[in-house]
């Protein structure tokens, strides 16, 4: 596909504004571009609906037993303040060969670079295999799309996944990352007038006994990931009262934990409800606890099959070798991990740094190349 095509495409995915919602226009796009195909028996598209407006996609072509999946999500975070942006965050733009657009890096280039990899394929009529592409919803917010084409069993039986998450401009292969616990504590007490707190049971400071405690807490899961490093906690929202002449009858604290394959999530949920309830004994305490969307870390193996493959490959097109790293965010493989069979997932792709950010871009010809990158990869693979 001549470059100029691939940039229309790319353009017109950052053109649907799917911020945390909307991708079932992206699912339209995408399966537009595939309809001329439709009729062929080594093409399969599949339609899978999350919620109204929320549409993952799931495009086979090919044959073969051996799968071999391609990833890619379809929302994107919000553009934030639009008056920090030099151009329109919904219409690409390209300037000093980079194009500029909300999900240009995070990662409708990623998606787009795998979608033209496989309509390549088809237009030759040269498929070296079965390649399975996972356009999700909801990455952003919880990886909810991966979560439920992996419980549908979409994900079964695949020989390895490529998930397109940019990676520092194609330089570096993402082998794990950490996963992901959002936490809400809820301290109930009891109202009672400022002048007469002994009426009352403040909420507020129960919840800051909490607080204390759990950082100390979490700094004991003090273990190192050789590409992840050590567990990460924040205190992210703390809210309560009412209003300044009153003791405070609810609270409520938000916290996020970053951890490493070491430590499962059972592992930190026991020592989270373990000072819940200790905490409970003192008289007055009611302290509760919710967990929203919990990610497992995944770990990842630097001599694995498809980690060297794609080395290899990477060798062969870049003048600078490629860098075995971990993530520290999550991603939709933590969820692709849960599917049935044992393959290596592993995320690279075009884009860098700007994610999340105002003036959020892609390098122009380290996307375009990076079509090339997978073209040669699952030709790879297959042989």
């Amino acid at each position: 596909m001549e470059k100029e095509k691939q940039i229309e495409i790319l353009a017109n995915l950052i053109a649907i504004d799917s911020v945390n919602d909307n991708e079932a226009k992206v699912a339209d796009y995408i399966t537009s571009l595939f309809e001329p195909y439709k009729d062929r028996e080594d093409v399969d598209i599949k339609r899978v609906t999350y919620a109204p407006n929320r549409d993952n996609l799931v495009v086979t072509i090919g044959k073969g037993k051996k799968v071999l999946g391609f990833s890619g999500h379809e929302d994107v975070v919000s553009p934030g303040e639009l008056s920090a942006w030099d151009s329109d965050p919904f219409k690409a733009e390209i300037k000093d060969g980079k194009l500029f657009g909300r999900g240009a890096t995070d990662m409708k280039g990623g998606l787009a670079a795998l979608v033209i990899t496989m309509l390549d394929f088809l237009v030759a009529d040269k498929i070296p295999g079965k390649i399975r592409l996972f356009a999700t919803v909801g990455e952003e917010t919880g990886e909810y799309g991966a979560a439920q084409l992996t419980k549908a069993g979409y994900a079964d039986g695949l020989a390895g996944l490529i998930i397109a998450e940019p990676s520092n401009e194609m330089k570096e292969v993402g082998i794990a990352s950490k996963g992901v616990i959002d936490y809400a504590v809820t301290s109930m007490g009891k109202g009672a007038h400022s002048s007469k707190p002994e009426e009352g049971i403040n909420a507020i400071d129960h919840l800051i006994d909490f607080a204390n405690e759990v950082k100390l807490l979490m700094e004991k899961f003090d273990e190192v990931d050789p590409f992840l490093g050590k567990l990460t906690h924040v205190q992210s929202v703390f809210q309560g009262g009412e209003q300044i002449n009153s003791v405070p009858a609810k609270a409520l604290m938000k916290g996020n934990i970053r951890t490493i394959p070491t430590y499962s999530n059972q592992a930190v949920f026991a020592a989270l409800n373990g000072l819940i309830d200790k905490l409970n004994q003192k008289p007055g305490y009611d302290l509760s606890i919710e967990y929203i969307f919990p990610e497992e870390a995944m770990s990842g193996d630097a001599n694995a099959e498809l980690v060297q493959l794609v080395r290899s490959v990477h060798d062969e097109m870049y003048s600078d070798p490629m860098k075995v790293v971990g993530n520290t965010g999550a991603s939709d493989g933590s969820e692709f991990l849960h599917a049935k069979g044992n393959f290596s997932i592993v995320q690279v792709g075009p884009g860098n740094d700007s994610e999340h950010q105002s003036n959020e871009n892609i390098d122009i010809d380290v996307f375009s190349q990076s079509v090339e990158f997978y073209k040669k990869l699952a030709v790879a693979f297959f042989n």
